[in-house]
């Protein structure tokens, strides 16, 4: 058997475990995670390479009803991703019910009649042996799916088993990038997902569909030294920004504390971060703002 290759995407609801598994399967912080829906908006591409295959993996928005320009964008991007890839990652959670947008989803993939599709059943470790099996043989017998995989991303369990999955349905092919590639992503991008993360992190539930970051400026002030950052942080509304300093500017300042220690770790020099605050009213209402922050 020849050296395989090929794109894979991981589509699923919000909050299933998408980037939690894709950070499981690289090893590497590429994906931003946290408790709070439409974490991921862009797709972001890893590529995982070993003696036997390089896997492209396309990172999806988690799927729901667009309520904006920026929801219509994610749902566009997800459904247009699956239809040009060589394998399909449909992540589901422990839970035995499907929701509205998992039979939407299960209606779509059933059109792609030529990828083949693994059904992804994470967060196993919150199941029962019987309850694992019971959830197995319900999809099993769907004839939708080219494999079902159990696991748990959070526990890193089952992840090599997908990885092998995975290798057992792509094609032979060559090897797209070269095999210390981890991401196509640039470091601009990755740093403002880490600050948005850090943002989920640190903000109340009804304030993170409506920021987003933008870099201003990225460059080395002392060669292999010290790396300056200067970040914008844009909220929707006035009363937003307040809460995203907080009192005395402290969130902020955590905020941009925990970002500048994972950027120092990507990028492996210190990292002088300053961040600012501004309203964009109703950004994700207006196409214009969707494209300038990245969402293309």
């Amino acid at each position: 058997m020849g050296f395989k290759s090929g794109y894979v995407a991981i589509i699923g609801r919000p909050n299933v475990g998408k980037s939690t598994l894709l950070n499981a399967v690289m090893g590497e912080k590429l994906a931003i995670i946290s408790d709070k829906p439409q974490t991921t908006r862009n797709r972001i591409q890893c590529v995982h390479t070993d003696e036997k295959s390089q896997i492209i993996f396309l990172d999806t928005p988690g799927m729901q009803k667009g309520r904006n320009k920026l929801g219509d964008y994610m749902e566009k991007i997800t459904l247009d991703t699956v239809k040009d890839v060589d394998v399909v990652l449909w992540l589901l959670d422990e839970s035995t019910s499907m929701g509205k947008w998992d039979q939407f989803l299960l209606e779509e993939l059933k059109k792609l009649k030529k990828t083949p599709i693994i059904a992804v059943l994470n967060k196993s470790d919150l199941l029962t042996a019987e309850e694992g099996i019971r959830l197995y043989e319900k999809f099993l017998a769907m004839d939708v799916f080219a494999q079902v995989c159990p696991l748990s991303a959070k526990e890193n369990r089952g992840v090599d088993e997908l990885i092998k999955a995975i290798q057992d349905l792509l094609p032979e092919g060559p090897q797209y990038f070269p095999e210390d590639t981890i991401t196509d992503q640039p470091i601009r991008f990755i740093a403002a997902e880490i600050i948005r993360e850090k943002a989920l992190h640190y903000l109340d539930q009804e304030i993170p569909h409506g920021i987003a970051v933008e870099i201003n400026e990225m460059k080395e002030r002392k060669k292999g030294e010290i790396m300056y950052v200067s970040a914008t942080i844009h909220c929707e509304r006035e009363s937003h920004k307040g809460i995203i300093i907080g009192k005395g500017g402290r969130k902020l300042k955590g905020i941009g504390k925990s970002a500048r220690i994972e950027i120092e770790k990507l990028i492996g020099t210190q990292v002088h971060l300053e961040l600012w605050v501004k309203v964009s009213k109703d950004w994700r209402d207006k196409a214009s703002a969707v494209r300038r922050f990245g969402y293309k």
